[in-house]
């Protein structure tokens, strides 16, 4: 760990190989789910990088390492106490969920952003610039005045005209 600390790399991949087998296991054991040990044992890895400037040979690298693991296991089983468990039915209310990111939403979507694409297109320039400009870049009527050279309420008008067209021609 000093030489790690130090900068050589190659110290932190020997302290991970020597120590990985071990920490897992005992995290397993304690957890006995797979997932929720592979995320903690990243998460005391993380841990282990984010301290390496500051250790202090106190103790064997292995006794800091497991301090670590069990400090971590005791907040996540006091996190448990406070969170309520899962209804029985979870899955079955999960699986019940309508994903809205189906293949036919995904092209309904995609056909609106297309004939919304075709209606500006048919706007004539002067409408579909000050339309894009208020929509696309958020600007305010004063700013697409000043881009455009015209007064605020020829911006407001070009704007009004330029929905109606839109409304009409999705409409259709």
């Amino acid at each position: 760990m000093l030489a790690w600390a130090a900068g050589e790399v190659h110290a932190f991949e020997s302290l991970y190989a020597r120590h990985r087998k071990r920490l897992f296991g005992f995290l397993l054991r304690q957890l006995r789910d797979t997932a929720l040990a592979e995320e903690m044992f990243q998460d005391v890895w993380q841990r282990v990088i984010s301290a390496r400037a500051g250790w202090q040979a106190d103790a064997a690298f292995s006794t800091w390492l497991f301090r670590i693991a069990h400090n971590r296991l005791n907040d996540h089983w006091r996190a448990a106490r406070h969170r309520p468990p899962a209804p029985a039915d979870a899955d079955l209310r999960l699986a019940a969920l309508e994903d809205g990111q189906t293949p036919e939403a995904e092209l309904s979507e995609f056909e609106q952003r297309r004939r919304i694409q075709l209606a500006m297109e048919e706007l004539p320039a002067e409408q579909r610039e000050v339309l894009q400009l208020r929509l696309e870049q958020e600007l305010s009527l004063e700013e697409i005045g000043q881009i455009t050279g015209v007064g605020r309420e020829t911006v407001k008008s070009r704007l009004r005209y330029a929905m109606d067209k839109l409304r009409a021609g999705l409409n259709a």
